[in-house]
This record gives C-alpha cells, structure tokens and sequence, in this order.
C-alpha cells in the first residue's frame, strides 16, 4: 500500500469492460467485482466463512441499520465492523441515503442533512455529511461512500436537478470531513437520475472534487434494464479510467453482465441473498422456484455444473421438502448457491476480460438465457 486511499489498477480491458485489482487496507478486491450486502452486519443466514467460500472478497454493511443498532460507537469500542462480525477481508458501507429517502414519511431534508425517526422505535435522528463521514469510519470501512439524495423515480428534470445539485454540495462536505489513511478510500455518487446532461454535470462536479472511486446511484429503481443501460452510456465515459466505478444496488445476472460491458466495475445488490430466502435459485439456464411441485421428486441437484456445496451435496427434491417444512437450512442452503453462481458469474467475466474473449461469454451467456427463462441482454 502506497500513499493515502485506496489503489487501483487496471490490468486489461476488452472494449470499455476492465479486469482490475483494487487494494484496500482489509485485503484486495478483484474486479469486476460483486459485493456481497450484509446490511447489518451479517449475511442473512451464512457465516463469514461460507460467504468467504463463496468466492465474495468484499462485503457491504450499511450506515443507516448500523447507526441505529447496535451503534457505531458501540461497533467501534468492540474493535470496529471487521472484528465484530469475524470478517477480515475488505467492507464498504453504503452511506445511508437511500434507506432514509425511503422513509417518506419519516424524514425531512434540508440543506445541512436529513432528519428522521428510526423505523425500529420511532426515535429522532440527524443524518449529515459529516456525521456520515464520522459513522462510517468508527465502523472501519474500507470503502465509505458520500451521502447523497437518492432521486426518486420518476423524477422531472426540475427535480432531479435540484435533488443532484444537493447531492454535490453533500459531496463536497463529505470530502472535507473524510478522514485520509492509507487503504482506506471515499467514493462519490453520480446522481442526475435518467437525464444525460445532468449525469454529465454530476460526474464533472464529482471530478473537480476528487474521489477514489465514482459510484453511479439512482439507478435499478424502476426505469428498466433499457433506461439504466442508457444512462450508464452517457455516464461511464465522463468517469475518471484510473479510479474504480460501482453501480449501487445492480442486480440481476442480466443487468451485471450489460454494465460490465460497458465499464462498470463493482456491483451490490440484495437479490441472491434474497431470493435464496424465499426459494428463488439461480441457475446458468433457469431460475427456479423450488417450492413449484415439479421439484417434489426430482433427484438432480439445481444446477449439475455447480460446484458449491449446496448443488454437490442435495437434491432439489430435498430443497423442496426443507422450504415446504420451513426448516430454516432451506434458506441458507439456497442463499449459499446464489451467492456462488454470481461469484462465478464475475470470475468467468475477469477471465473473459483477461483473454479479449468478453464477446464470446456474452454471447454464451444469451444462449444460456435463451435455453431458459433468464431475462436476456
């Protein structure tokens, strides 16, 4: 580790798509890379080790949960997130934002931040830059993001411009009251939500102020795969190339494979861990619903060319009796398959990116989709 923040370097490219390697103080992170999200402090059902087995090397807590419970003064006197949640590797912490726009009802914002009550008692809080800043470093996140104002969608161009020009001003105070340490890095978001002009404006402010990292928020929250690709087209280009980019909250395998595509380089997003939960698996040519009845004698594992254990070890016809028993390994063993697949979904694209071949695996990848009923490219 050299210097302040966090180092980046871009190994190889195939048209805009990137195989890099980005170091924090926790450890590296290969990218593309998908973040597993442990929103409070856990990945709902797995130990850190099975998640580790996944092939995740980075995670994702969240401010918001965090600050209510159990605290991040709290977190910090037990040893930081790392310690507290026996996860050694790299965590980003989402800022919050987008947990306290969704409140509506709850919350007010102003110019100096956000005020809310919590939605666990009811009690009052303030949520400003420099507070988020304060949280997110007594957690020890290796990756603290800016807090913004997620716009809402839809959103008018009057809207989502003042909501944008807010965001920036937001960010400027956050990059003031960022603590600078080796390994450690803050990263801004593009806000502007799907107008290209003000994506333009937000990534040329954020530029002027100076990130480790450029995220692209705003997104994957109704405008469609069609709109959000679009976006990322007027976006990415104006993004700085030596710095790390992530597309906050992205998604389905679909999504992840188009954004890498063009330049995208990190991804979070609830959805395996999710779905695994309510017996939604994924596999390279279905997702299946295990609970359907056609799954109720069926001896094959999900997916045959899975090596997880959860594929190598039982049945779909055992899975099926674990979810309609509501026997809690059911869960855990489905979260832990789809937390594989999408690791292998990034490995395959970084060795896809390494070998010029990124064509070929799309291409391979529709097929697949076509075969089942994957929503394609």
């Amino acid at each position: 580790m050299s210097g302040f923040g966090l180092d980046y370097d871009v190994q190889a490219t195939d048209g805009a798509a990137r195989r890099g390697r980005l170091t924090t103080a926790h450890g590296v992170v290969n990218t593309p890379a998908f973040m597993t999200v442990g929103t409070a402090g856990t990945v709902k059902g797995l130990t850190t080790d099975q998640v580790k087995d996944s092939g995740a090397e980075i995670i994702l807590g969240n401010t918001y949960h965090l600050m209510l419970r159990p605290g991040a003064e709290r977190v910090a006197a037990l040893g930081g997130l790392h310690k507290f949640m026996n996860w050694p590797g790299p965590i980003l912490t989402d800022s919050g934002g987008f947990q306290v726009m969704s409140l509506e009802e709850l919350r007010k914002i102003t110019e100096e931040g956000v005020t809310f009550r919590s939605h666990l008692d009811g009690t009052p809080h303030n949520l400003t830059p420099e507070r988020a800043m304060e949280i997110q470093e007594l957690l020890d996140a290796d990756i603290t993001m800016a807090l913004d104002e997620c716009t809402p969608f839809p959103a008018t161009e009057k809207e989502a411009r003042e909501s944008m020009e807010r965001s920036m001003r937001w960010a400027a105070r956050c990059k003031e009251a960022f603590t600078r340490r080796p390994g450690y890095g803050l990263f801004g978001i593009v806000q502007g939500s799907v107008y290209p002009e003000l994506r333009h404006r937000s990534a040329e402010a954020l530029k002027e102020i100076g990130f480790d990292g450029y995220a692209v928020g705003g997104l994957a929250v109704g405008e469609g795969q069609e709109a959000m690709f679009e976006v990322l087209d007027a976006t990415v280009p104006h993004l700085p190339a030596q710095r790390p980019r992530y597309l906050m909250g992205v998604g389905k395998p679909a999504d992840i494979v188009g954004a890498v595509k063009r330049g995208i380089d990190m991804f979070d997003c609830v959805l395996p861990t999710r779905s695994g939960r309510t017996g939604q698996a994924f596999t390279r040519r279905a997702t299946l619903n295990i609970l359907n009845a056609r799954h109720r004698d069926d001896a094959r594992p999900l997916d045959p060319d899975c090596p997880c254990p959860t594929c190598s070890d039982y049945s779909r016809a055992y899975l099926h009796h674990l979810f309609k028993a509501k026997e809690m390994l059911g869960p855990i063993l489905l979260t832990r398959h789809n937390l594989h697949y999408y690791q292998q979904i990034m490995a395959g694209l970084r060795e896809a990116i390494e070998a010029g071949r990124l064509e070929d695996f799309v291409a391979d990848f529709e097929r697949q989709a076509a075969e089942g009923d994957i929503p394609a490219l």
